[in-house]
């Protein structure tokens, strides 16, 4: 799995400065979004184990993304777990 090899994840269209993938980062993402969707913390934790398992084995593959990649990838194993929760993660910058 990529947990062992460092991936770069490239941030904004590379204005920002990238930075090294962290699982604890996802995964943290991930429980928010499904408990303001009114998934229970339990169900939101292993959601986001599932999605993030999901999104390494995805990494293996790709040395360096962009962050644009990640949700994208992130949200589309998410919506097979909570379609309302994938929705508020791959609208996060768009909801006011």
């Amino acid at each position: 799995m990529a947990e062992g090899k460092a991936i770069d994840i490239i941030k904004r269209h590379g204005q920002r400065p990238s930075e090294s993938f962290a699982r604890e980062k996802l995964h943290k993402s991930v429980v928010a979004a499904c408990i303001s969707a009114g998934a229970p913390e339990g169900h939101a934790e292993s959601i986001a184990r599932a999605v993030t398992d999901d999104v390494l084995g995805w990494l293996d593959t790709h040395p360096e993304v962009t962050s644009h990649d990640l949700r994208r990838v992130a949200g589309r194993h998410l919506r097979t777990h909570h379609p309302d929760a994938a929705y508020l993660y791959e609208q996060h910058k768009n909801i006011i």
